[in-house]
């Protein structure tokens, strides 16, 4: 088994810890322990200071798990803990590496969703999620490229890295079409519920799909390392916790507490994040406008970045690395397989948004003043 490299990380790892403008972020606005601890009331400050550091249970904190399934509308039976949406997508894809097995996931898309399966041996077909059809999740496409072979779909709504959504009806046929043909439909879900569009619901609604999620996302708090899976089928949810147990066993007590305030905590943790990036999506938009000679962009349904390419059809890894160079970090788009674009996140940034956006647009007509004398 070998693992192709990881160059969205890569690239993170190598700027992000110095950057003055982490335009590259996928999540919202931060929180610190003493953020989410005055959330808390006395009692679970107290239990979080106090508590032991020992092994937690590997299908999750009960608590925690109560807190999840209330959000999530499911029975607290239907969750498994997971170390991260990451650890959900190693369990999927190696429970599912058969002989002869396929997978169906987006193009572009999250790494991992591509690398795990691949170095499993499995065969890998790509819907695309294209800009000349603006950005949408095709179902029909999806359908097209089932076979009996086909083991698992994964569909990512809100869309890493476009913002793209799929509707509640076209989630329910796809949910029926894999059932009927005894396919695993998995739906990542670490942007919900942040729309700015119209509003869809999660797929925990529907008996044979699967959910994974976390809180690195829309909650923002990626730090505590606390994922989660919503599973209907028994068998499936015994088989998530026997891989847990051998990958990770369990999450850190202290992050499941910090977890669970959090989750019961969300009217105010995701109210955050949706006005931060509400309120920097408009601004977005008027940058783009501002710079459509040299940028194109689709704006975003949902979650919290923007896939914008370069009109010229270039490359635009030289000009992340010139942006780099400025302060200001983007991801490039080789990092998704579509090189001609890049990844900008519009919330973590927060308030200094608007000021990394004035140096980012100095920055781009500069780089067009280049282009033009080359």
């Amino acid at each position: 088994m070998q693992l192709k490299p990881f160059l969205l990380d890569a690239w993170l790892d190598r700027y992000e810890h110095d950057i003055e403008f982490n335009l590259a972020a996928s999540t919202g606005p931060t929180w610190t322990v003493n953020d989410i601890l005055a959330l808390a009331d006395d009692e679970t400050r107290h239990r979080f200071l106090n508590h032991r550091l020992v092994y937690s249970h590997p299908a999750g904190a009960d608590s925690l798990r109560e807190a999840i399934a209330e959000m999530q509308h499911v029975p607290a039976q239907a969750v498994q803990i997971v170390t991260g949406a990451s650890e959900a997508i190693l369990a999927l894809m190696w429970l599912a590496a058969e002989p002869g097995a396929n997978v169906i996931i987006p193009l572009p898309g999250f790494t991992t969703f591509s690398a795990l399966p691949q170095s499993l041996g499995m065969e890998t077909r790509f819907y695309r999620v294209r800009r000349e059809n603006g950005f949408r999740i095709d179902p029909d496409e999806v359908k097209r490229l089932a076979d009996s072979k086909t083991k698992l779909i994964l569909l990512n709504s809100p869309h890493n890295p476009t913002g793209a959504t799929i509707g509640d009806a076209e989630m329910e046929a796809l949910h029926d079409f894999t059932a009927e043909r005894g396919i695993q439909l998995v739906s990542d879900e670490v942007y919900h519920p942040i729309y700015h569009g119209t509003q869809t619901k999660s797929a925990a609604r529907l008996p044979h799909a699967t959910v994974i999620s976390d809180l690195s996302k829309a909650f923002s708090i990626p730090g505590v390392r606390t994922g989660w899976m919503i599973e209907h089928d028994a068998q499936r949810r015994q088989q998530y916790w026997t891989a847990r147990a051998y990958f990770s066993i369990s999450n850190t007590t202290t992050g499941e507490i910090l977890s669970e305030i959090a989750i019961r905590k969300r009217d105010v943790v995701l109210g955050k994040a949706r006005e931060v990036a509400a309120q920097n999506l408009k601004l977005l938009e008027r940058f783009m406008a501002d710079h459509h000679d040299v940028l194109g962009w689709i704006p975003p349904q949902g979650g919290m970045t923007a896939f914008p390419w370069l009109v010229n059809g270039e490359n635009a890894r030289p000009f992340c690395q010139g942006a780099a160079e400025q302060g200001i970090l983007l991801a490039p788009g080789d990092c998704f397989d579509v090189p001609s674009h890049f990844r900008l996140g519009f919330a973590a940034a927060g308030e200094n948004f608007s000021t990394a956006l004035d140096r980012f647009g100095v920055f781009v007509k500069s780089w067009a003043s280049r282009m033009a004398i080359a």
